[in-house]
This record gives C-alpha cells, sequence and structure tokens, in this order.
C-alpha cells in the first residue's frame, strides 16, 4: 500500500492546534485596524474633554471604560489612541521594507565592491541599538512622531535588507534567471519582474513581524514623554499618564491600554510567522 499521502499524526495535530490562535490573532488584528479607521465616529466623547468631577470614575453607563486622573474618557482615547499606534509602525515598516527591499536587491545582484560596501554599512547601522538611535534623535527634534518613525526606520532597514540578499543570492541560482539572462533581458527587469515578486511574500510576512516590534518601541518611547504630544491619544503614552492613577489605587486606566499594546504585538507576530511559515513551505 502506498504511504505518499500519509500524514503523521503528530503533526496533523500541531496544524490543527495552532489554527484557532492564528484566526483569533488575525481577528484582533482586524479589529484593531478597523477601530482605529472608525475611531472618529466610534469614540462617545472628544478624547481631550475633561470631566474633573468624574476623575478617575469606574465603568458606567457613561463611561463605559472609566475615566482616567485627568477626568478624560478612557474608552475614547483608546479608540483615537489606536490611530497613533498603528500609524507610527506602519512608517516605521513601509520605509524600511521599501529601503531595505531596494538595498538587499542591489547588494545580492550585483555582489563584489559593491555588495562589500552596502554589507558594512548595514552593519554599521547594527551597532546603534533603535530606541537609542531614536531618543537622541527625539532629544534634538523634540516631540512629534516623525523623528522617531525614521530613526526606528533606519533601525529596522538592516533587518529587511540582509534577508532580501539572502533571498537575491539564493534566486540567482534558479535555472529561470540564466534563461531569462540568454534570452538577453537586462538586470534590472529580471529583478523587478520576476525575482522580486518572488521574495516578496517572505519579506512582507518579515515586515509584519517588525510591525509589532515596531509598535512596541514606539508605545515605549510615548512611555517615557517622548515622541507624541502630550494631549495625543496614544497607548503609550495613556499608560504613562495611568501612574497616577495607579499610585491612587485606579490602575484600570493604565492596564488597558498596556494589554491592548502586548496583545496587538502578539497578534502581528503570530500572523507575520505563520504568513513567513506558509511561504516557507510552498518554497522550499
Amino acid at each position: 500500500m502506498s504511504t505518499a499521502l500519509t500524514r503523521r499524526p503528530g503533526l496533523a495535530r500541531i496544524r490543527t492546534g495552532r489554527a484557532p490562535l492564528r484566526l483569533v490573532c488575525l481577528a484582533l488584528v482586524a479589529l484593531v485596524t478597523l477601530a482605529a479607521l472608525l475611531a472618529p465616529w466610534l469614540a462617545p466623547y472628544d478624547p481631550n474633554e475633561v470631566d474633573l468631577g468624574a476623575a478617575l470614575a469606574g465603568p458606567s453607563a457613561e463611561h463605559l471604560l472609566g475615566v482616567d486622573a485627568a477626568g478624560r474618557d478612557t474608552l475614547s482615547r483608546l479608540l483615537l489612541g489606536a490611530r497613533t499606534s498603528l500609524l507610527g509602525p506602519l512608517g516605521v515598516v513601509a520605509f524600511s521594507t521599501v529601503a531595505g527591499l531596494a538595498v538587499g536587491l542591489v547588494a545580492g545582484w550585483r555582489g563584489g565592491w559593491l555588495d562589500s560596501v552596502l554589507s558594512r554599512s548595514t552593519e554599521l547601522v547594527f551597532a546603534f541599538p533603535g530606541m537609542l538611535l531614536a531618543i537622541l534623535i527625539v532629544s534634538v527634534n523634540g516631540e512629534g512622531l516623525l523623528a522617531p518613525v525614521l530613526a526606528l526606520a533606519v533601525a529596522y532597514l538592516p533587518y529587511v535588507s540582509r534577508l532580501t540578499r539572502s533571498l537575491v543570492l539564493a534566486e540567482r541560482s534558479r535555472p529561470y534567471v540564466a534563461a531569462h539572462q540568454v534570452q538577453g533581458h537586462s538586470a534590472a527587469q529580471i529583478c523587478l519582474r520576476h525575482v522580486l515578486p518572488n521574495i516578496a511574500p517572505v519579506v512582507l510576512a518579515q515586515s509584519t513581524v517588525n510591525f509589532g516590534y515596531a509598535l512596541m518601541d514606539l508605545a515605549g518611547l510615548s512611555f517615557l514623554g517622548l515622541g507624541v504630544p502630550a494631549l495625543t491619544p496614544d497607548w503609550g503614552r495613556m499608560v504613562f499618564d495611568g501612574q497616577t492613577a495607579v499610585q491612587r489605587g485606579y490602575p484600570l486606566s493604565a492596564i488597558l491600554p498596556c494589554a491592548l499594546i502586548v496583545l496587538t504585538v502578539v497578534a502581528f507576530n503570530v500572523v507575520g510567522e505563520r504568513w513567513a511559515d506558509r511561504v516557507a513551505r510552498r518554497n522550499p
């Protein structure tokens, strides 16, 4: 009897067990993204509207998730804060992915001295921790989202470029590349029309994981009082502002944004890693 189609029971159980977690994380990513897009219509109050008489009030019919120490509605700030908390990592990932793809493609395809120069340059970036670089730039430029986003994008760029370079080196040895070269296609045509579409799924999967880490880094900067201005709704800033409430025995306004940060980071990491696993199985 042929066993070609027989599956290992243990592996089948593992994959079945992972499916619910993947679906839950995917649903959480979709829910957070949808909440960020619809935040202006879903938020019951202006996120900066102050009601000192209700400061540190618990959940109620008027304020479903309570009120922070400054008298601001927690639910409204969480919803509007989702926009800032997701927009920053999106900028980090977009810049680092585009620039990293370009650097990795050139380095992996051209090789030689150009590959050495680009590889050594990215290794220099590794010597500077991303958070330290972001703190330095924000300290010079003042509050704002642009400076930390650019700093972290530069810090994440080497990870994308090194992955891209290794993928391009593997693709160069495949028969279709030699076939297109024989047909007279230029290096740019081969890279953009054939190599790039083949490696893009792997790079995008890694960028999804990077999104979660960038969200955590930017939230850490906001918690330190850097990055976004004080009145801007942001999850990391809400954890920072919630310290006063925690000290007074009302931890909810700090716990909720902290929980959202953790759950969103985990969700993006699980989705990205699962995507990478699927791509790896399709392209061994």
